[in-house]
């Protein structure tokens, strides 16, 4: 357990599919036990409270669709430029407020499609970053669970990807983008695209690296 004080923000809600509550749940204990204080909002409005979002050293969003308003968008990204750590998984971060641009601009990617049910695919650590704190000592692992199409911003630091075969849909092997990395002004942006359930976090690399990218993320 560390001795600093940061502040962390919780905004969960959206499609109760992907479980909001109890994923978020699996996380704030960790956050506590690494020295955050924790705020949980089950509402956007939080991000209407741009004194807020400035003292928050890590907003945790797993908020999937729905609709987000120019303020809110616009508060949450000129804190992050400010400063303000933001983090997510899955649908939760690249699966909301489909209908801003700013948002996606942000987050460095949007879900685009997955197919059909869950699949056993291999997760591979990017070799040119395998020093990345996030992913530092870790090897390539498998899961059991939704595999994200995502559509990305050039400039997001690829930290993991996985590979979608050749099939009737797509001519040839593609390899996407799993996890990434951002900077956003003085800010940072994690993204995990893996979580649609929470038995993925029962993977020890899934769960090391995504609390190790909520304390990369954090100012």
């Amino acid at each position: 357990m560390t001795t600093d004080t940061r502040r962390a923000l919780v905004v969960r809600g959206g499609w109760e599919g992907h479980q909001p509550v109890t994923i978020t749940d699996l996380f704030v204990p960790f956050l506590k036990d690494e020295g955050f204080t924790v705020d949980v909002s089950d509402s956007l409005s939080a991000y209407e409270d741009a004194d807020l979002l400035a003292a928050t050293d890590l907003v945790v969003q797993c908020w999937t669709m729905g609709t987000i308003t120019a303020e809110q968008s616009a508060n949450l990204s000129a804190a992050v430029r400010a400063g303000t750590g933001l983090a997510g998984w899955h649908g939760g971060i690249v699966d909301a407020f489909r209908g801003d641009v700013q948002y996606q601009l942000l987050t460095g990617g949007q879900f685009l499609m997955h197919p059909p049910g869950f699949l056993d695919h291999e997760v591979h650590i990017a070799p040119e970053r395998s020093d990345h704190p996030v992913v530092a000592g870790l090897g390539d692992f498998r899961v059991h669970t939704e595999q994200y199409w995502v559509a990305t911003d050039p400039l997001v630091d690829v930290l993991a990807t996985s590979t979608f075969e050749a099939d009737d849909v797509r001519e040839r092997a593609t390899v996407m983008p799993a996890v990434w990395a951002r900077s956003w002004g003085a800010g940072r942006v994690f993204v995990n695209t893996i979580g649609h359930k929470p038995d993925d976090f029962d993977v020890p690399e899934v769960r090391t690296l995504t609390e190790r990218g909520l304390l990369w993320a954090s100012r």
